[in-house]
């Protein structure tokens, strides 16, 4: 009579792996360092300075129609754009200019305007300041702005 004794087989024991896996966790978190962010700095004011109340920076309104462009509520060329710009920008290097078209004026009369700005922005600036900071919103977002508040904030701007 023979007897069918199997051969043991190999494997690993992971009765406690479960353990070891904890005790790792455990491990890492306790020497685990974080870096601490520095938040902003500020710098507060003094005593000894002048304790002006900050005024509200207006932007500088480009409106482009189909049949005309409107500066600050001004009827002006594109050309005379720089012109108008030079004395706000001196004094206000960061003031925004910001450049809406209306939805029926053509593209071509948008980029004439944009063109001019850009004289502003380039390396070969002949003039004494540069445009900084130039939006152009979109139609959706002046829709969504339209929702939310009832008015185009473009259209209000000169109606004042």
């Amino acid at each position: 009579m023979k007897i069918n004794k199997k051969a043991p087989e190999a494997e690993i024991p992971t009765a406690s792996m479960a353990d070891i896996a904890f005790l790792l966790i455990i491990f890492f978190m306790v020497t685990t360092v974080f870096s601490a962010t520095k938040g902003l700095e500020l710098s507060l004011p003094t005593q000894k300075e002048d304790n002006k109340p900050a005024e509200a920076e207006e932007a500088v309104f480009l409106h482009v129609y189909p049949d005309r462009l409107l500066v600050d509520c001004k009827p002006m060329e594109p050309e005379q754009i720089l012109d108008y710009l030079e004395p706000i920008l001196t004094v206000n290097a960061t003031k925004p200019v910001i450049l809406y078209t209306d939805p029926e004026a053509k593209y071509r009369d948008m980029v004439r305007v944009y063109d001019q700005l850009a004289v502003a922005r380039g390396l070969d600036n002949p003039r004494p300041f540069e445009i900084k900071n130039v939006s152009i919103p979109t139609q959706s977002e002046v829709q969504e702005y339209i929702q939310l508040f009832g008015l185009n904030p473009f259209e209000a701007q000169c109606a004042q």
